[in-house]
């Protein structure tokens, strides 16, 4: 299978949706080897590129309700570093895949348990959501426009920030310890503490008396006229993050702000004003003649790219942080390693598409 640092490692991922598939695609792009455990339907199933966050693993379909099936399960959890599943508090328990019966199978077993609310506490039992998760930490009140409801940051906080990449941590983490110790554990990663986490500094800023409850107020959430995004003439969009009184000046000798109230960078009763004026500035003059005065410079700017548009950027290009597999355009294997590379290891899998292969290379029949 992989290359990558993560070349001999075994993970048996219960197929899931969001952070689930998101943590296997991780591991897999630094070349573990992920065996996807699908719900068996009676039919295989086909390759689909499209799918990007399932590429790289191989799948068998079981059925989790047959006690041969689970045998199987069992089997190949003998066999793994570490287990992926995102079901709520006590399925794989009545299943018979419980962390007790998986860790008496496999003592050094890592048992990767995903959900939003976690294993414990008054709503772990509860459905939700991204949305619902990262607004019970605070992080989702913090962003957003002042007197507008709080802005969805697509799902990238609470799934992929505070749950996938928290448990690829963990999962690393806990499979070191495991090859010391001899000893597996459960991970209990739930996005809410995760989310919260990642909003670490905040909390640690508004102790310090420097962050406010309020939307659009402070540094970092586009209350400051010297970070935030503009639209431009035509339409588009730039950012601009110039805090540092060094880029902020280099800021107004491109953007050619000289009015004297500019000069009072982090007097937060004129962020108002200048942001008005900033505006105003920014609107003379199209995205692409904006790149041409500051990017590249030490302002600390950047264009607003769609989609569409970022895979075709000359820096994104030149690093080759997106690739075309199949067609689709992906974002490549991160981070970069100077001795083992990460690498996609094929498109997401069909149904049950490998299962004698899976069996064959992990000792099994």
């Amino acid at each position: 299978m992989g290359h990558g640092p993560l070349a001999g490692v075994k993970i048996v991922e219960f197929a899931g949706i969001g952070p689930g598939p998101f943590c296997g695609m991780l591991l897999s792009d630094l070349g573990a080897d992920v065996v996807r455990v699908d719900r068996a339907t009676g039919k295989p199933g086909s390759e689909n590129p499209k799918d990007v966050t399932s590429r790289g693993r191989r799948s068998i379909a079981l059925n989790l309700k047959d006690p041969a099936d689970i045998e199987l399960a069992l089997k190949l959890l003998e066999k793994a570093d570490g287990l992926i599943e995102g079901f709520r508090p006590g399925v794989m328990e009545r299943l018979g895949l419980g962390p007790d019966v998986a860790l008496a199978r496999n003592p050094k077993l890592v048992y990767g348990r995903m959900t939003g609310w976690g294993q414990t506490g008054t709503l772990a039992h509860a459905a939700g959501h991204d949305l619902n998760y990262i607004a019970l930490t605070g992080a989702l009140g913090a962003m957003g426009r002042k007197g507008e409801p709080p802005c969805p940051p697509l799902n990238l906080v609470g799934d992929y920030g505070g749950g996938a990449l928290y448990l690829a941590f963990g999962l690393c983490a806990g499979i070191i310890h495991a090859r010391e110790s001899g000893e597996g554990q459960v991970i209990d990663c739930a996005m809410t503490d995760g989310a919260a986490s990642l909003a670490a500094m905040f909390y640690g800023m508004r102790a310090g008396g420097i962050w406010a409850d309020e939307r659009e107020a402070n540094l970092l959430d586009g209350g400051a006229h010297f970070y935030d995004t503009y639209e431009c003439a035509d339409g588009e969009y730039v950012s601009i993050g110039s805090i540092e009184p060094q880029f902020y000046a280099l800021l107004l000798e491109k953007a050619e702000l000289t009015d004297e109230g500019f000069q009072a960078q982090m007097d937060r009763s004129k962020w108002p004003e200048l942001k008005q004026k900033l505006a105003a500035v920014i609107k003379t003059k199209t995205r692409a003649e904006w790149c041409e005065i500051m990017e590249g410079t030490d302002i600390c700017f950047a264009p607003v790219l769609s989609l569409a548009e970022a895979p075709s950027h000359p820096h994104n290009v030149a690093r080759g942080t997106f690739v075309e597999v199949a067609g689709v355009v992906q974002p490549a294997p991160a981070p970069r390693f100077s001795k083992t590379p990460g690498a996609i290891q094929g498109l997401a899998p069909g149904a049950d598409a490998q299962r004698d292969e899976i069996l064959e290379s992990w000792g099994l029949t």
